[in-house]
């Protein structure tokens, strides 16, 4: 079923939605969940936390994109809840990995500048990503989006985990001169 005819039963409040968004991305979502979680029930309870989200939401949103739309709120649902356990209960998940190999390039000071200045940040970063070759691209937003491993990366590409750790060490220290070259202080 294509995504503006799931819209189009969130829309009409058929609960037929719910079950077309699970076919379709169910396991898109459940993929970013676990990711950060890496916990099974957690990550379930993240997704079908997305398609409440979901149904609570569209209307009035109207998603462009709708697999970026579940994606985002599946991140934001499986980051709070990170939060919220504090990490004890999340085991061996990335996203620890992830914020320590971006520590280098983003700011870490909690200032109302820094919140006044996340949209500037959020299109640069976008202009970065444009910037770079598909592979780059996608390697990057799988380690820092999607928090995938290096060895998930590593199987998906068919590249060695060293290539893959020395692409992602080049592209961290490309967007760290890129972000100061926009004036963004890292």
């Amino acid at each position: 079923m294509e995504d503006r005819d799931i819209i189009g039963l969130f829309r009409k409040r058929s609960e037929d939605a719910i079950n077309e968004t699970a076919k379709k991305y169910g396991k898109y979502c459940h993929y970013i969940a676990y990711n950060i979680l890496y916990n099974e029930q957690d990550s379930e309870e993240c997704v079908n936390d997305t398609y409440l989200n979901a149904w609570d939401n569209i209307p009035p949103h109207n998603p462009d994109k709708l697999s970026a739309y579940l994606g985002k709120i599946t991140r934001n649902l499986a980051l709070n809840k990170w939060d919220y356990y504090n990490a004890s209960k999340r085991g061996k998940g990335q996203f620890l990995l992830v914020l320590e190999e971006l520590q280098e390039c983003i700011s870490s000071a909690d200032t109302t500048e820094k919140i006044v200045d996340e949209l500037h940040f959020a299109n640069t970063l976008n202009s970065f990503l444009a910037s770079l070759p598909k592979q780059k691209r996608i390697v990057f937003l799988r380690r820092y989006w999607y928090m995938s491993s290096i060895k998930e990366i590593c199987a998906d590409f068919g590249m060695s985990e060293s290539k893959v750790k020395m692409m992602l060490m080049r592209l961290r220290n490309d967007f760290r001169v890129y972000l100061e070259k926009e004036g963004i202080s890292v």
